[in-house]
């Protein structure tokens, strides 16, 4: 897969002309699948935020970039439907849109439904997270963010090699001395985004693109 992990989705130019790359098409021809279900995990999340993620706010940084289709892909439900039925979906996708919420729970269903095993064959297929949807490939995303089932510690998928620490400046508690500290304890690397900020993951090429603040923590 080609990756773009983001703290706050397609925020500006950079990051929408760094999605148009990975596409290889422009976004109007593209199809994308949205996937809410990390938001079920998250005790600050509730129906309204998953409907807002479905319907996109404005200015637009996901669902609503004018996609040629959007369809929903919920990953608790997979396990109740044959994989004959859902596979196809994914595969015929453009791009995955990964929406934040609870990584370790987002995580979990991605293997539990039976999609982690089918993303390696997915190499032409973009991944556009968004804060935990972006958290959730990483080797761990750290105690800081561990809300479901903390004491199942804070592993995640591992599918790339560094940490990602979410929304530095837009709330109180983050902040990029905050996340200095919560890299101290990972023993992997990490990047610290704010929300004009990504990591864009392509093959062995691993860059930010930035209007805003970053760091990287080796």
């Amino acid at each position: 897969m080609k990756l773009l992990l983001t703290s706050g989705g397609v925020t500006n130019d950079s990051i929408r002309a760094a999605l148009v790359e990975l596409l290889g098409k422009p976004i109007e021809e593209a199809t994308a699948l949205a996937v809410p279900s990390a938001q079920w995990g998250h005790p600050m999340c509730r129906p309204e935020t998953v409907h807002g993620f479905a319907t996109d706010r404005t200015p637009p940084t996901m669902t609503g970039l004018g996609w040629a289709s959007v369809g929903l892909l919920e990953l608790t439900a997979l396990p109740t439907i044959e994989e004959a039925r859902w596979l196809p979906w994914v595969q015929r996708a453009d791009v995955l849109l990964v929406d934040g919420g609870e990584a370790t729970y987002l995580a979990h269903w991605i293997e539990e439904s039976g999609l982690g095993a089918v993303l390696p064959s997915l190499e032409d297929t973009v991944w556009v997270g968004v804060s935990a949807g972006s958290m959730a490939l990483a080797p761990r995303i750290g105690d800081r963010f561990t809300h479901w089932r903390p004491d199942d510690g804070d592993a995640a998928l591992g599918l790339v090699e560094f940490s990602i620490y979410p929304h530095v400046g837009l709330f109180a508690s983050n902040t990029m001395e905050d996340a200095e500290q919560w890299a101290a304890g990972l023993g992997n690397p990490a990047y610290a985004l704010d929300e004009q900020s990504a990591v864009v993951v392509d093959g062995d090429r691993v860059e930010v693109v930035s209007e805003g603040e970053w760091r990287h923590f080796r």
